[in-house]
């Protein structure tokens, strides 16, 4: 029984025993292996404590051996993965809390207590409360104690000087009767329990007790040395009776002759009743101070910690993205002010999102994300380089509107904008703007691709055959959508004025796009030489002739694109 009793008690300390982190040194596991001698370890140590002296950096000994060359780190990671039974990459993560996960003790590997801020506030308040009252119960009480002392050696030195004055001639006269009667009077005095009159020879010539008359004074053994205050002694000791009595002595004196001495004995029980009375009644306010302190500290703390974790709960909701999440907390104080300050965070967030949708729904996400990161970048300022431009509209939609609602025709645009949109979009260009019945896509800016010119007219194909579809199934003035492309250097940036500004491109290739849209027939994709150039080995295409456009002094060359050679082809994170 004792031998399982005492294997019980060594297991429960091993299990919650913190272990000492000498126990997994690397550099013993390592000697043991083979992979370094004692000799290579103690060097290692040696350099590791220079290292730490001289730049105050502890560095890991797996790193000191790595660096002296005596092992490799794939070595070092093998004999620490094969003897801790861990699975580490290098030796920069973090080993220690690995092997604490898999085989600390369960003390290390539980997770640390949550304790709540208004558990807190009672145990400090509990705390509190108990250490006031029972620090000032002590000093009271130990101060009342020696207060009632101090009274019960006067009450006893009153009694002991009446008696004094008063067995000078009887004990003169030796008269002994007199001498008791004197005595007898004392047990009618509240807590003297005795009084004794000796002669100088220390018989006892008359006492509370008549049976003691004539025997000789048998002393009490004094708790404590005997005090003397003038001309009397006392001092404490514990009775037969176990009541603690304070005995007072005071020679009887006549012409400066000793003729005996009295003897009184005042009881010290009353003074211990009433400190326990004392003690009750202290035992009753701590508790009920401990009780409204508790009351006080659960109030105060649930006062502090809800509107805690009404902010946690509301942080948590605008991580989710939850913007319109609102903390409703009715306080004039510095929680409320924060819950304010919250609130108008959460506002600015959900009109910067809502800015990021709609602006997203025009330049795509990754456009958006890149004027998010950095609003002050130059192709924003304003910025020349090559793109790509397409430029669709639809043929006839002048007399289309005409004879239709114009909910109906609003209803078409929309069909035909997503349809544009989202081709544009997919293959990496951004929407620039709708211009009536006309669509400008950009290729190449923002966000410069060095494929642009194959992107724009994959896009312009993909767009001519998603709009022959919705046609068949639709409105057919859907498949009559010209589309021309051009590719050249443009200007892109922000342009407008101090009250509304735009990101978009301008320059002479956006034009020649834009007249090449309006010449292109219904269902045409017509592009430029320069664009054929470039795609020369991709596409099929066939001579459109040469096309006269205004605003340009030469003519222009243009191609009517078919088709486009099919490969695999990541579309707008290319």
């Amino acid at each position: 029984m004792q031998r399982a009793s005492e294997f019980l008690a060594s297991s429960l300390q091993r299990l919650f025993r913190r272990r000492s982190p000498d126990d997994m040194q690397l550099g013993q596991v390592l000697v043991e292996r083979g992979i370094i001698s004692q000799k290579q370890l103690e060097t290692a140590l040696a350099a590791q404590r220079r290292r730490l002296i001289d730049t105050g950096q502890a560095v890991r000994l797996g790193h000191i051996i790595t660096e002296l060359g005596q092992a490799s780190e794939a070595e070092v990671v093998e004999a620490i993965n094969k003897n801790f039974r861990i699975s580490v990459a290098s030796l920069s993560d973090n080993i220690r809390e690995l092997i604490i996960r898999q085989r600390g003790t369960l003390a290390e590997r539980l997770p640390a207590p949550t304790i709540p801020i208004w558990l807190k506030l009672c145990i400090g308040a509990l705390i509190l409360v108990t250490v006031t009252i029972v620090s000032f119960s002590y000093f009271i009480i130990n101060r009342q104690k020696a207060q009632l002392f101090d009274q019960t050696v006067t009450v006893g030195t009153v009694s002991l000087n009446y008696f004094v004055n008063n067995a000078r001639i009887p004990l003169i006269d030796d008269d002994i009767l007199n001498l008791n009667t004197l005595i007898k009077e004392a047990t009618a005095t509240e807590g003297l329990r005795y009084a004794i009159v000796t002669d100088n020879h220390s018989l006892i010539r008359a006492h509370t007790n008549v049976n003691r008359i004539g025997t000789a004074l048998a002393s009490p053994t004094p708790m404590a040395p005997p005090e003397i205050r003038g001309d009397i002694s006392y001092f404490a000791f514990v009775a037969v009776s176990g009541e603690q009595m304070l005995n007072l002595t005071r020679e009887v004196i006549f012409q400066d002759k000793i003729l005996g001495a009295v003897h009184v004995g005042v009881s010290l029980d009353f003074i211990e009743q009433l400190v326990d009375k004392e003690k009750g009644f202290i035992i009753y306010v701590t508790v009920v101070m401990m009780t409204v302190g508790l009351a006080i500290a659960v109030y105060l703390g649930l006062r502090f910690s809800k509107p805690i974790l009404e902010l946690v709960a509301a942080t948590e909701a605008i991580g989710k993205g939850d913007y319109r999440y609102r903390v409703e907390l009715k306080r004039q104080d510095e929680l409320g002010n924060l819950a304010t300050a919250f609130n108008q965070m959460g506002e600015e967030l959900f009109r910067h999102s809502l800015t990021r949708q709609s602006f997203g729904k025009y330049v795509g996400e990754e456009v958006l994300e890149m004027i998010l990161a950095d609003p002050e970048k130059m192709w924003l300022k304003g910025h020349k380089n090559d793109a790509t431009i397409l430029f669709a509209d639809i043929r006839g939609f002048t007399a289309y509107a005409e004879d239709r609602e114009p909910e109906e025709v609003v209803d078409m645009l929309n069909t035909y904008f997503e349809i544009a949109t989202r081709a544009i979009m997919d293959y990496g260009g951004y929407l620039d703007k709708f211009i009536g019945d006309g669509v400008l896509g950009v290729f190449g800016v923002p966000v410069f691709r060095k494929d642009h010119v194959e992107r724009a007219v994959r896009t312009a194909l993909d767009l001519k055959e998603q709009l022959h579809m919705h046609s068949i199934h639709g409105n057919p003035l859907l498949s009559a959508v010209g589309i021309g492309i051009h590719t050249g250097p443009i200007v892109s940036g922000n342009i407008g004025s101090q009250v509304k500004m735009e990101y978009t491109v301008i320059g002479d290739t956006v034009n020649l796009a834009s007249r090449l849209s309006e010449l292109a027939a219904p269902g045409e994709v017509l592009v430029t030489e320069a664009v054929y150039d470039r795609l020369r080995a991709l596409v099929c295409a066939e001579p459109a002739g040469t096309r006269t456009i205004k605003g340009k002094i030469a003519p222009v060359e243009t191609w009517r694109v078919k088709s486009i050679e099919q490969r695999a082809h990541v579309r707008s994170t290319d």
